[in-house]
């Protein structure tokens, strides 16, 4: 397959999994062309590995973890605002406004978690990868995955549940 094939064929799955790794849809553009520049002039190795999927996708978390650490300006994460302001649970019709705010919510609680954390959420829950891929693609353990898996949930469940039980006192 050439490099514009493969390009053609993934290019879009490489721009949406950076953009669940940056939280922003302008630097994830900046991260999957950094990286689809550096993999066109390796292609021909890279073409024949196994699986240059994984192999892309490890290249997409690394350029985003340098990113991290080239950068003097680190992304803040500001408070976000609680299921309770964004969302009306008293019974109010979901209308588009509604949707609009929940997913909104959803970012900021994701762009909260530590790269690594919000790295093993993309890859087992978007690209469906199981924990031993994600630990080839991440450099690290399986259950170093595992870990990252389960802290991120807890910590997005006690963000979520935390603003739910505010909004069951309020009712």
């Amino acid at each position: 397959m050439t490099f514009e094939e493969y390009v053609g064929v993934r290019g879009p799955a490489l721009v949406r999994l950076a953009r669940l790794l940056t939280g922003d849809r302008d630097r994830a553009d900046d991260l999957v062309q950094e990286v689809l520049g550096q993999a066109f002039v390796r292609w021909r190795s890279i073409s024949r590995m196994e699986r240059p999927e994984v192999y892309l996708r490890r290249m997409l978390v690394n350029a985003n973890a340098s990113w991290w650490r080239r950068s003097a300006n680190h992304e803040r994460p500001t408070p976000h605002e609680t299921i309770a302001d964004a969302v009306d649970r008293r019974g109010a019709v979901h209308d588009v406004g509604t949707a609009v705010a929940e997913w909104d919510t959803l970012w900021r609680l994701l762009r909260e978690l530590p790269r690594q954390q919000r790295a093993v959420l993309a890859l087992r829950y978007y690209e469906d990868l199981d924990d031993a891929t994600i630990a080839t693609i991440l450099g690290c353990s399986a259950s170093t995955v595992r870990t990252h898996a389960l802290r991120a949930t807890q910590t997005l469940r006690a963000a979520l549940v935390g603003d739910t039980a505010e909004v069951r006192a309020d009712v």
